[in-house]
């Protein structure tokens, strides 16, 4: 799952959003520190409501995506995918058919989503506008193996970018799954990938209710 997958259900709670945020923010942000659900669970009683909050939203965040990666929708859906990025890349064997069938399913989960009601997103962005960064990165700090100094930068980043409109038209999706590429250094994406898009954005809406099950609506 990704971003707003984990975050629809709790627009009522912005620091448990930010919570359910954070292990996707530290995969950019500081690739090495990893909230395991031990670091969190200490946490989701504690005095500071902040912390507590966050602490719970990171909880959220890892069991959903537990369910998710297990649900038989999720490994059937990547599957499709990454054949279909395989063929449309020339039957490339390697890491990025398959990094990309499983990346597309969360992204264009998001992007189905957003479709569905685009003001839950505006909502999302304007609730994550009004948080203080600080705030976060010091209950993070509290619960991690280590500290971060990174957090802080990278949300505000994260909140002046909107990427998530991005997943809603082709070529931007294509411009932000280039620069995933880039993080992970895996080769650049030719321009004609675009074109299993819009098929690959039908099979995934089809299937979201499948992809969800379990997931809190």
């Amino acid at each position: 799952m990704n971003y707003f997958a984990h975050a629809l259900p709790f627009l009522d709670r912005p620091l448990f959003v930010a919570g359910a945020s954070v292990p996707d923010w530290l995969t950019v942000a500081d690739r090495s520190l990893r909230l395991r659900p031990r670091h969190a669970e200490a946490f989701v009683d504690d005095a500071d409501r902040c912390v507590a909050e966050v602490a719970a939203g990171v909880l959220q965040h890892l069991g959903d995506d537990a369910r998710f990666h297990k649900t038989r929708a999720f490994a059937e859906t990547s599957l499709e995918l990454s054949v279909r990025v395989r063929d449309a890349l020339g039957g490339e064997s390697g890491m990025r058919p398959a990094f990309l069938g499983h990346l597309l399913v969360e992204l264009l989960l998001d992007a189905a989503l957003i479709a569905d009601d685009p003001a839950h997103l505006t909502e999302y962005y304007r609730l994550l506008d009004e948080l203080d960064a600080g705030q976060i990165e010091a209950a993070v700090n509290r619960m991690a193996p280590r500290p971060t100094r990174r957090l802080v930068g990278f949300i505000k980043l994260f909140r002046r970018e909107r990427v998530l409109w991005d997943y809603l038209e082709d070529d931007t999706l294509m411009m932000r799954l280039g620069q995933v590429m880039r993080r992970v250094r895996l080769d650049p994406l030719p321009d004609h990938l675009a074109s299993i898009l819009p098929g690959a954005r039908i099979l995934v809406a089809i299937r979201k209710i499948e992809l969800l099950e379990g997931i809190p609506a």
